[in-house]
């Protein structure tokens, strides 16, 4: 998979990608992150990228031309499967967004600054907008670094055992069951006889259990 994000300050996003299972996945071929500095796209010799909004108001507006040229540039090089624009107003991010696009090739994704982009790109260029929640951050870089997270560590072979992914909370619309290690007791405090008894399916029993009596304290809303 390859995940090109266009970004007005490309740096925020360095060193997430250069780290932990996001740069293995870069190592192993399995996963391609690059980023575009919107500024190489900017007009004038001033490589402007935003100006002043129509009809008054605060807050500078990205200009269409730019990301225009940017996207118009890279689909020159490959045929992208979505466009994606990072907005806190787009469809809420979940598992089975990521599941979907975990399954595509090339993906575009624009990060939003300063007051947001001209309307013209979002009617236009855009072809899905996703958010990851119902608040405004000062740009879409944080929101772009969670979803290239989400999607990467679903490509096979990413994490090192491939069925830790399948099962995440969320993946079957439960949380993730209670989990435990070393040392069996700490302070008093056991972890739980099941797990320690090496009964395979009495164990999985469990775990489903916990996982549905977890989904119902914690988010109900799931369950519907």
């Amino acid at each position: 998979m390859r995940i090109d994000i266009i970004s007005a300050v490309p740096q925020l996003m360095d060193s997430f990608f250069q780290h932990s299972i996001m740069k293995r996945a870069n190592d192993r071929g399995l996963l391609e992150v690059v980023t575009h500095d919107l500024h190489a796209y900017g007009i004038n010799r001033y490589n402007q990228i935003d100006d002043y909004q129509f009809g008054g108001g605060a807050g500078m507006v990205m200009m269409i031309e730019p990301i225009d040229n940017c996207i118009a540039d890279l689909k020159k090089q490959r045929n992208y499967d979505e466009v994606i624009y990072m907005s806190p107003d787009g469809e809420l991010l979940n598992q089975k967004i990521c599941n979907q696009l975990s399954l595509v090739e090339n993906i575009i994704i624009l990060c939003g600054h300063y007051k947001g982009v001209d309307e013209r790109v979002r009617e236009h260029l855009i072809t899905r907008e996703i958010s990851i929640g119902d608040y405004v951050l000062s740009g879409g870089e944080l929101g772009a670094a969670v979803l290239v997270d989400a999607l990467g560590r679903l490509l096979p072979g990413v994490l090192n055992n491939e069925s830790s992914a399948l099962f995440d909370s969320f993946q079957d619309d439960l949380i993730a069951p209670p989990v435990y290690t070393r040392p069996a007791e700490y302070k008093g405090f056991k972890v739980p006889e099941i797990l320690l008894s090496g009964n395979f399916p009495k164990i999985e029993e469990w775990r489903n259990q916990k996982s549905l009596e977890r989904t119902k304290e914690k988010r109900p809303n799931l369950l519907k």
